[in-house]
């Protein structure tokens, strides 16, 4: 075993991993501090009964009144000299036994009703949401009122008024995603595997409503604990002797400039209960959350993080390249781990150049790419190293605003999937126009003569109607075509198109090649692909990069690369491509897996699936050696001409 894999060894074994549910929980100090503090206090309610404390019913005239901080009586004594300590207590207890009871009731039934609602539909969905639609048509409040009037004053028929009024919310939530979910594939699937429509909706269904449902009741309950409380005060809950927050609160009011503490009291700790449970409501969302789960409690922003240790002095942008990104590291940090998706990427273009980068996926093109504008999500991504120059401009160094200006105008993107690029909701004329507006000050109609001037760009028939149409009522090919327009609404100087025809038919591949290579040369604009597949490449690419575990390994023309690979990872790409006329051709494979980046051995990352590969590969780092000009490849024992891998 070499050195440099003894020394990996540890490191697999102790790597961070993403943070539990707990610890995602704990990471949250406000929703710490509020579970901390609904612990303690419902701790407090339940161990009552073992308290040394006065009896919250028993009354002593001669005791009325008494402030707080007196002998044997901590927080004072009410109107009938009854010990508030005592009866906050236990009227904490009450409170949140009601308050979690009738959410647990709202829950149960306003779920069932929204997932029978949602899968069943039709007639049932109509009957069951028009009961719902009469609740929600009085003001909830109003509505329990009449409850509590029509099944008289009493705790335990608040309890039942507070449940009924809230049905509705948990009914309308769920039968809303339960909804799509009845019409994805994986419900498709169980019923043709003979499953009953109990067995779907319960097992297949049920598991994923579940995170919402416990996220609305976990908002929900302090809540309903203020709507008992409201009764209460108001005389329709909670009945003399029995004590609770809201009971308290009303018994106090007649008195609050006389005695104000007898109201004060009940009343912070009505806004202590329902602040910890809301904050601890707060911070079960987000642990349930699949955005947040790399450990951090922020969402998404509008730009990757820039976060490199010191700005980088010695580089500078080469002469003929209108972009041109040096040592670009991009990270994502999930909880304790790091994973480098791009480790040191060197790419640059030059005017009206088309740049292909290929490799297999995990290997850091798309990162690399959506790196540039400051595309990557953050968290969990962030830009730790390199630079990125559009003309003389280091992208990585500029403000969010000039950043907002530049997307679009001199760079745009051309994405995988047009129908997920586009916007459901709005006409294609709309979405073009408002790309047109975002950088000109032109008025909106001459910005629809520009929108329909590139629909006939990219040679899509009878423009002026298709700009009223919606992205669905569209092919794939069209939709694509729509977004390469979009992309040269501002004659944008960079164009990076992130496999832009892999979802699409090799003619309609073909037609969005040929139109891409035709505006490149009109335009003299520079385009970055992305691609798998060669093919591709060698249709519209003059360069290519290749890039392998974060790292591009070998650049080169076109001709060159496909012709003489030098490094054996991209002889080996080649190998698995078939070639159409050479039936006796032999289609090669590539053994193993690529390393996952939050664990790179010290060498060649490529080693483990190198036929190559010697002792020196393990050894230290890859440097990249320039084998002619322009061309070079981060290999220690390159492939020569003619040779077979």
């Amino acid at each position: 075993m070499t050195e440099a894999a003894v020394s990996s060894a540890p490191k697999a074994r102790t790597t961070a991993r993403r943070p539990d549910s707990i610890r995602l929980l704990l990471n949250n100090s406000l929703a710490t501090g509020g579970f901390i503090v609904l612990v303690a206090v419902a701790l407090v309610a339940l161990a009552a009964p073992f308290l040394p404390l006065a009896d919250p019913d028993v009354t002593a005239p001669a005791n009325r009144l008494m402030p707080p901080f007196s002998p044997d009586h901590f927080l004072g004594t009410d109107a009938l000299g009854r010990d508030i300590l005592s009866r906050i207590v236990w009227g904490t207890r009450v409170s949140l036994a009601v308050g979690l009871s009738a959410t647990v009731i709202a829950a149960f039934f306003g779920s069932l009703i929204g997932l029978v609602a949602g899968y069943a539909a039709g007639r049932v969905d109509s009957v069951l949401m028009r009961g719902i639609d009469m609740i929600m048509a009085f003001p909830y409040i109003l509505l329990a009122l009449a409850i509590v009037a029509v099944l008289g004053p009493g705790l335990l028929n608040a309890l039942y008024a507070i449940a009924v009024v809230n049905i509705p919310f948990f009914a309308r939530n769920i039968r809303g995603i339960t909804l799509g979910l009845s019409r994805r594939e994986f419900v498709d699937a169980a019923r043709l595997s003979g499953k009953s429509n109990v067995q779907i909706l319960f097992i297949e269904v049920l598991p994923n409503v579940l995170p919402v449902i416990i996220i609305t009741m976990s908002t929900t309950i302090g809540w309903m604990i203020l709507e008992t409380a409201g009764l209460s005060f108001l005389g329709l809950g909670a009945q003399p002797p029995q004590a609770d927050l809201g009971s308290m609160l009303g018994e106090g009011r007649k008195i609050l400039f006389t005695a104000p503490h007898v109201s004060v009291v009940p009343g912070l700790m009505i806004l202590v209960l329902v602040m910890s449970i809301n904050l601890f409501g707060d911070g079960v969302r987000d642990v349930l959350d699949p955005r947040l789960k790399s450990g951090v409690l922020t969402r998404p922003v509008a730009r990757t993080t820039i976060d490199r240790k010191e700005a980088p002095s010695g580089l500078k942008p080469r002469g003929d390249a209108v972009l041109d990104v040096q040592d670009l590291r991009t990270e994502f940090h999930l909880g304790g781990t790091v994973y480098k998706a791009a480790g040191g990427v060197d790419l640059h273009l030059a005017q009206g150049e088309c740049l292909g980068v290929v490799g297999e996926s995990g290997s850091g093109k798309s990162v690399s790419a959506m790196s540039i504008m400051g595309l990557v999500p953050s968290p969990p991504g962030r830009i730790v190293g390199g630079a990125a120059f559009l003309g003389d401009e280091d992208l990585f160094s500029l403000s969010d605003e000039r950043i907002r200006q530049l997307r679009g105008a001199d760079v745009s993107h051309v994405f995988q999937d047009p129908l997920s690029t586009l916007h459901p909701l709005f006409t294609i004329g709309d979405q073009l126009t408002e790309a047109i507006l975002a950088h000109r000050r032109i008025t909106r109609s001459q910005a629809r003569k520009i929108a329909e001037d590139l629909l006939k760009l990219v040679r899509i028939p009878n423009p002026a109607e298709r700009l009223k149409v919606y992205p669905h009522e569209l092919s794939g090919g069209m939709r694509q075509r729509i977004c390469i327009a979009m992309a040269l609404a501002n004659d944008a100087k960079v164009m990076i198109a992130d496999e832009p025809t892999t979802a699409l038919d090799v003619t309609v591949q073909a037609q969005i090649l040929s139109l891409m290579n035709t505006l490149r040369h009109e335009r003299n604009a520079a385009i970055l692909f992305i691609t798998h597949d060669f093919g591709v490449v060698s249709a519209i690419c003059d360069r290519v990069a290749v890039m392998y575990a974060g790292k591009v390994v070998e650049t080169g023309t076109t001709e060159e690369i496909l012709n003489s690979p030098a490094h054996p990872y991209t002889a080996k790409l080649i190998d698995c491509v078939p070639v159409l006329g050479e039936p006796e051709r032999r289609l090669d494979a590539i053994e193993g897996r690529p390393p996952m980046v939050n664990n790179l051995p010290q060498g060649c990352a490529f080693a483990d699936r190198c036929p190559k590969a010697q002792a020196d590969c393990r050894a230290a780092p890859i440097s990249v050696t320039e084998i002619a000009e322009g061309r070079s490849v981060r290999c220690l024992h390159p492939v020569k001409e003619g040779e077979h891998v």
